[in-house]
């Protein structure tokens, strides 16, 4: 038997329910192709080769970032590389992405700078 208390905490358990549907959707149609965001300037610190360095790195345009390394000496060239190249497809390329040297690494003011985009 249905008394109309229960009736009551029915309706009100059905619209709690609907009022936590979120009514925006972010659907995106697979016709528009990937979605191309870059990420947004930052610095970090980085783990390499038992020491610490800073990566700093910031979008430039259509996919390329401009990337600085320091903390390492003007010897180092390949480590400034692989710790830009492999940093950028962690923190800002799609998964599965490595980063790929755009411009040869030069260094200045004790910073590998070069730039690099997904790829």
């Amino acid at each position: 038997m249905r008394t109309p208390l229960s009736g009551m905490i029915l309706l009100c358990s059905a619209a709690a329910l609907l009022a936590g549907c979120k009514s925006a959707s972010n659907v995106r149609i697979t016709r528009d192709g990937p979605q191309q965001e870059q990420a947004a300037a930052r610095s970090e610190p980085i783990f390499y080769n038992g020491k610490t360095y800073r990566l700093d790195f910031s979008p430039r345009g259509q996919g390329v970032y401009d990337m600085a390394v320091s903390g390492m000496g003007p010897k180092q060239q390949k480590d400034a590389e692989a710790v830009a190249t492999s940093s950028l497809g962690y923190f800002a390329c799609p998964d599965g992405q490595r980063g790929k040297l755009q411009t040869a690494p030069a260094y200045a003011d004790a910073k590998w700078r070069m730039q690099a985009k997904c790829g």
